[in-house]
């Protein structure tokens, strides 16, 4: 275990945070704009990913990383306006129960039209191989392009909100939706919009995600828990909160799972001894929630509502 082995894991560890910021950064803009805590969100990441195969198939990966995104952007944005405003006004718990039963359809519709085993969504040969290889050990190309398309995302995101009309108004509309309304700015198409701009992000995760890992039916819910950890522990509505989150959870799995270090090593032996720490893994995620919570409620940097 020498250095080029800590230097892979940590690129792995920063391609896999930056993928599930990708993820989270929808989620959050929907949440911090609308107030919606959309259940459905990972099915959308589920979606970006089905669509992205059948695009490429057609067109190829090119066209398909950019038009899969605005698809289910559009399907996104037509949710909004006919099934999720008409139960906004009844507050938070319809909402809820409308994205916890449309992620169910998602999946039954992604089944009815795909199957239910794995489809072979295969990489186009310019991201295939590795970028660096150091004494076998190599990071692919593949997870160093998840790197680039998330940074010109959060770049992209960042100069949306802070440097243009739209994205003023789009903050104007969350604090003063009747002022904005009086100025002649249509606020309820404006929110539509934020709804399909959070579901095109969370499409275009999976576009470029799963033909890097693994595309089938059950890869909204082997992330869809996950999301809402990195949201809850970087603040929920702060979406640099949910960039560090990203990155800390990334880093903090892709080591343990690379580490076949016993727990009898560290912690002496005891009933736990004979695991590794690679086998709790999957619960580090969770133990930081609850960390988190206990600590600093308001997550890493969310803000007190008192």
């Amino acid at each position: 275990m020498g250095w080029e082995w800590l230097l892979v894991s940590l690129l792995n560890g920063i391609s896999y945070g930056l993928l599930l910021f990708m993820l989270s950064a929808g989620l959050t803009l929907i949440f911090s704009l609308m107030g919606v805590l959309n259940f459905a969100h990972a099915s959308f990441y589920m979606l970006g990913a089905y669509v992205g195969y059948s695009f490429s198939a057609l067109w190829g990966f090119w066209w398909a990383l950019l038009l899969a995104p605005l698809a289910v952007g559009v399907l996104g944005a037509l949710l909004e306006r006919y099934c999720l405003r008409r139960v906004h006004r009844f507050g938070h718990v319809p909402e809820l129960l409308l994205t916890w039963g449309l992620s169910y359809l998602v999946l039954e519709v992604v089944q009815l039209l795909w199957g239910r085993s794995t489809v072979p969504y295969a990489l186009p040969p310019a991201l295939q191989g590795p970028l660096l290889s150091l004494y076998g050990v190599q990071f692919p190309k593949s997870r160093a392009f998840i790197m680039l398309v998330a940074l010109l995302m959060l770049a992209s995101v960042w100069l949306l909100l802070t440097r243009s009309r739209i994205g003023l108004v789009i903050q104007a509309a969350l604090e003063h939706p009747n002022m904005v309304q009086a100025l002649g700015h249509n606020v309820p198409r404006v929110l539509m919009l934020v709804f399909g701009c959070g579901c095109a992000l969370a499409a275009l995760a999976g576009v470029i995600g799963g033909n890097t890992y693994v595309t089938e039916p059950g890869m909204a819910a082997s992330v869809g828990s996950i999301i809402f950890v990195v949201v809850v522990v970087g603040g929920i509505g702060s979406l640099a909160g949910a960039f560090w989150a990203s990155l800390l959870i990334g880093l903090l799995q892709t080591l343990a799972v690379a580490m076949d270090t016993p727990l009898s090593l560290l912690w002496g032996a005891g009933p736990l001894g004979q695991l590794t720490v690679a086998q709790l893994a999957p619960i580090l995620p969770y133990v930081l929630l609850v960390l988190v919570l206990v600590l600093r409620p308001q997550g890493l940097l969310g803000q007190r509502q008192d």
